[in-house]
């Protein structure tokens, strides 16, 4: 009875049937083939298309590339799923195109398939904003140039949409630029799963980065700007006008580019030209960096990428890695381009041997290239030699300061028996070992000597405001900015990044002495942080701290302490009324109070009390001395007329104020006055020692670590820099002697 019970065993959850084991429904009728609703199918296409918010941003960067843009504006916020925005100066977009911009299929770059044959734009099939549309909310404001406004659009699941309910969905005019500018926000809302499966936000904007990266690099005449929303420094900020191996330093370090060569190969046969730059057998690294362009598009090949790796196996030590930019232009005709819902790889004809040509070309360059090898040797035991790096080259060096510096120290293993460096080689790496001040003769010991008899570091209090750091819009600083880096001099930048204090030469002219490598440099100090203080008001615009006066100062009485010295070194036939310059600029600061104090820190209350002016760097304090004559200098020397102007006229009397100093020089020791003269030698106003010995550690414990860190050297400082010994051409004038 037992063994005829049927019992209902059910199926374990998740578990798959076999196709013998699936039963046809109730009935024996199959079960019905249905269309699957377009809002599925559009799903499932942006899934396939826009897998993660990086996917996203490469669609957005190629359409605006290819839209004639010179400038992209990229904002990102957590890691892209929250906020997604690009801005372009491109032709913009018709108002009459919006209606069906983010429908699929519409593009303006294929009418026919046998177009895809001759493709050569970015984007081609119509599918990106149609995808992100339906997972994302989408805004698109654009104006194209013979428009009289931009028009904003909002939409969601490919059509145009309302911004607000009850709203028209049209497209709204309103005030913007040239160009597009497209808003993603909350990337994959309405798909929960794909959007818990990213691990943190950092890791999604370090993929951006990486892709921003890429595009920079490539895009010649392309001026990229990538930052986190919030934060007032840049990701990635390449300017328009830099060079490819300029945009790499940029993007890589200039570890990376002080290492690259170039080369360039081609075949009419098999129909390419390709152009590059690889890393010499002196530079390598735990994984390859490739940044692969084929027609201008970022692909991944990893047939080209193991071919490069083999190639370079013979010049590297084992582990070592090479970086490679490799721009690939194949004919039209050979390449299938569409063969990638992301158009990450494409397939070409005759692939073996264009790679080959490629490999071969990267050989010769290396075997040809014959640099310096360097090596590191370090001891981290207590009481012997710092680090030491040793460098043995097989070129000469010029005594003036290269455009394109030498190559910097890089780790690397030397096996077999060591040998005893060259002295001609040693380079400084420690500021602590004897200064050049110790072979100065008695009394002569400026700033630095006087320091070191003032113990330890000056105290200073600092608290920390609730303020928010604000982002700066301005298109005016951006052009000061841009200004600043069309001016570089790479060379001098280098010095300054890789050089070590030596000591103070001369308080009363601002001479510093630095090393950088095995040559030394006179620096006319004032002169660089002038440069230095300019450019870091640009930088920190609109968020510098404050130094507080506590009791408050009165604003008229400084002006008329500035007028008074003037009065007094003026030309006695100067008929000027100082009284009604005192009044004219107080009134002008006044009037401005809330603009100084948004933008610059310059704080004056409605009595006309200064309570407090800007602080561009903690551990050093400008003299106050000079407070009253950067006050009557802001009347006359600012151009308050034009914000351009007036930005780069304040944060230049701003900069001159921060300059340090001229000390007088410290009076000869008593063996060197005459016997009547001894108390007066002696003898020293408080005042000036307090102030040397707080100059001294502020130059060589905060300002020049500045310089390392920030300092963008122009080529007007190749004037205050002087090489003054080159060890290697001192050593062949004691040879010779």
């Amino acid at each position: 009875m037992a063994e005829n019970m049927e019992v209902d065993v059910a199926t374990p959850r998740g578990t798959k049937r076999k196709a013998d084991e699936t039963q046809p429904p109730l009935g024996g009728a199959p079960r019905k083939i249905v269309a699957l609703s377009q809002d599925v199918v559009n799903k499932i296409a942006a899934g396939e298309i826009i897998v993660a918010p990086v996917h996203a941003l490469k669609e957005l960067i190629e359409n605006a590339v290819d839209a004639g843009s010179t400038s992209l504006e990229i904002l990102i916020k957590e890691g892209g799923l929250k906020l997604l925005q690009i801005t372009d100066n491109g032709h913009g977009i018709n108002r009459d195109d919006l209606p069906i911009l983010c429908e699929r299929f519409t593009t303006s770059k294929l009418k026919a398939f046998e177009d895809l044959t001759s493709i050569g734009t970015y984007g081609f099939r119509g599918e990106a904003l149609a995808s992100i549309s339906h997972i994302a909310h989408l805004t698109v404001t654009t104006r194209t140039k013979e428009s009289s406004c931009a028009y904003k659009a909002h939409y969601a699941d490919g059509k145009l949409v309302p911004a607000k309910p009850g709203q028209t969905a049209e497209p709204k005019p309103t005030a913007g630029r040239q160009g597009t500018q497209i808003t993603v926000e909350d990337l994959f809302y309405n798909v929960p799963t794909r959007r818990r499966a990213f691990r943190s936000a950092s890791e999604e904007y370090a993929k951006i980065l990486d892709l921003v990266g890429r595009y920079a690099v490539h895009c010649s005449g392309v001026a990229f700007t990538c930052k986190k929303h919030g934060d007032s420094t840049a990701g990635i900020s390449v300017p328009a006008n830099a060079t490819t191996l300029d945009r790499i330093r940029q993007v890589h370090s200039t570890a990376v580019a002080n290492e690259l060569i170039a080369f360039q190969a081609a075949n009419d046969r098999w129909g390419f030209k390709s152009q590059g730059y690889v890393s010499n057998a002196n530079y390598s690294i735990k994984r390859t960096t490739l940044l692969l362009f084929i027609n201008h598009r970022s692909v991944e090949s990893s047939a080209i990428k193991k071919a490069i790796e083999q190639t370079y196996a013979q010049f590297l030590p084992k582990g070592g890695h090479p970086f490679i930019y490799l721009s690939l232009e194949i004919d039209p005709q050979r390449v299938d381009v569409n063969v990638h819902p992301t158009k990450r790889e494409v397939n070409f004809l005759n692939e073996d041997e264009i790679i080959e040509i490629i490999c071969d070309e990267i050989r010769s360059n290396l075997g040809k290239v014959d640099t310096s090898r360097t090596f590191m040797t370090q001891s981290l035991l207590p009481g012997v030699k710092v680090p030491t790096a040793v460098t043995t080259p097989t070129q000469d060096v010029g005594n003036a300061i290269p455009e394109t510096p030498r190559p910097p120290v890089t780790p690397a293993t030397q096996k077999g028996r060591s040998q005893k460096p060259y002295e001609n080689s040693l380079v400084r790496t420690d500021a602590k070992v004897r200064k050049i001040t110790s072979m100065l003769p008695p009394g002569q010991h400026p700033l630095s000597e006087a320091a070191a008899d003032g113990g330890g570091p000056e105290e200073m209090d600092y608290e920390y405001s609730d303020r928010e750091p604000t982002l700066c819009r301005l298109t005016t600083v951006k052009e000061l900015r841009a200004e600043v880096r069309d001016n570089m001099h790479n060379g001098l930048t280098d010095v300054f990044a890789s050089h070590t204090f030596v000591g103070i030469v001369d308080e009363r002219r601002r001479i510093a002495a630095i090393q950088s490598g095995v040559k030394l440099y006179l620096v006319d100090y004032g002169m660089v942080c002038n440069e230095f203080f300019y450019q870091v008001g640009l930088t920190d615009f609109g968020n510098f701290g404050s130094i507080k006066f506590n009791p408050v100062l009165s604003l008229h009485e400084l002006l008329t302490v500035a007028a008074d010295h003037e009065k007094q070194i003026a030309d006695a036939e100067d008929e000027l009324n100082w009284e009604e310059v005192v009044d004219a600029v107080k009134e002008q600061l006044l009037s401005r109070r809330e603009m100084l104090a948004e933008y610059f820190s310059l704080e004056i209350s409605e009595e006309g009390d200064l309570l407090g002016i800007p602080l561009l760097i903690k551990g050093y304090t400008p003299s106050l001395a000079k407070l009253p004559q950067f006050l009557l200098r802001l009347g006359p020397h600012v151009n308050w007329l034009d914000e351009k102007g007036c930005f780069h006229s304040f944060l230049r009397e701003l900069a001159s104020f921060y300059v340090p100093e001229s000390l007088p020089p410290p009076p000869p020791p008593p063996s060197t006055a005459a016997a009547g003269e001894i108390a007066e030698a002696i003898e020293e106003d408080p005042g000036i020692v307090a102030r040397r010995r707080q100059l001294a550690r502020a130059i060589e414990n905060t300002i020049f670590p500045a310089f390392k860190a920030r300092l963008v050297a122009t080529k007007g400082l190749l004037k205050g820099v002087v090489e003054v010994a080159n060890l290697k051409g001192l050593y062949r004038v004691f040879e010779r002697c």
